[in-house]
């Protein structure tokens, strides 16, 4: 992917993230085609919708922590910058992930769906921040996973326990914070219980479910910065 740098990796015990009411300067100048990338994104699939999300920019690592400020703008917006390759180098997209951990050391991973805006694409249950993760003046990213979990899994916080760290796997473009959530069943039995949620759902966002117990099982529709992580994780 254009933009982006090789994985570093954080490890940090606090996300300091604020909220700022700030103008894009790339949204405001890039309106027209923004719109006219979105209309044709949205024909191909309908079911992109137009929302509020939150980027970031100036993340600074210091002493355990991790700060950033975050502002609000379209999904549009996001999409186009995505997809023509970063334009705006101040800008992040900095999002929480559940790295979900089986009580026998599988990874669980989800397959996207093809009508959603990144199909075939294998990760971790997470979403760009929205207006939902706003606390008064911070972004809350542990409820954004946690959300994201339940939304697409059908976990729920009493179903699994979160480390008390975040994994921060930095590559300019992509801020993924990632939190292991421990979950007391076998990798079989987790991705079981969670192909046997969206066989409820109408539209599930994902359309399978991936174990990881060792490097021979990572692929290449799963983002360098998941990889990097589970690398990392992995005995060596």
């Amino acid at each position: 992917m254009s933009g982006t740098q090789a994985p570093v990796i954080h490890r940090v015990s606090a996300l300091d993230l604020t909220l700022q009411r700030r103008p894009w300067p790339f949204a405001d100048q890039r309106r027209a085609d923004i719109d006219a990338h979105f209309e044709a994104e949205q024909r191909a699939k309908p079911s992109l919708w137009n929302g509020r999300v939150l980027l970031g920019r100036d993340p600074v690592f210091s002493d355990g922590r991790l700060s950033a400020s975050y502002f609000e703008t379209d999904f549009a917006s996001f999409l186009a910058w995505r997809d023509w390759g970063f334009p705006d180098r101040e800008i992040f997209n900095g999002f929480g992930m559940g790295a979900l951990l089986s009580d026998d050391g599988a990874f669980v991973l989800g397959e996207m769906g093809e009508h959603t805006s990144n199909p075939g694409r294998i990760y971790f249950p997470s979403g760009t921040p929205d207006l939902d993760d706003i606390r008064g003046e911070t972004v809350d990213i542990a409820g954004s996973v946690l959300r994201e979990l339940e939304e697409e899994t059908g976990l729920t916080p009493a179903d699994c326990r979160a480390d008390a760290d975040w994994h921060c796997i930095y590559t300019g473009p992509a801020l993924a914070m990632m939190r292991i959530l421990r979950v007391g069943m076998s990798g079989e039995a987790l991705r079981a219980r969670i192909e046997a949620n969206l066989a409820q759902q109408d539209d599930p966002e994902l359309a399978a479910i991936h174990l990881v117990r060792s490097r021979a099982d990572l692929t290449a529709a799963m983002p360098r910065f998941v990889t990097a992580f589970i690398e990392a994780q992995l005995p060596a």
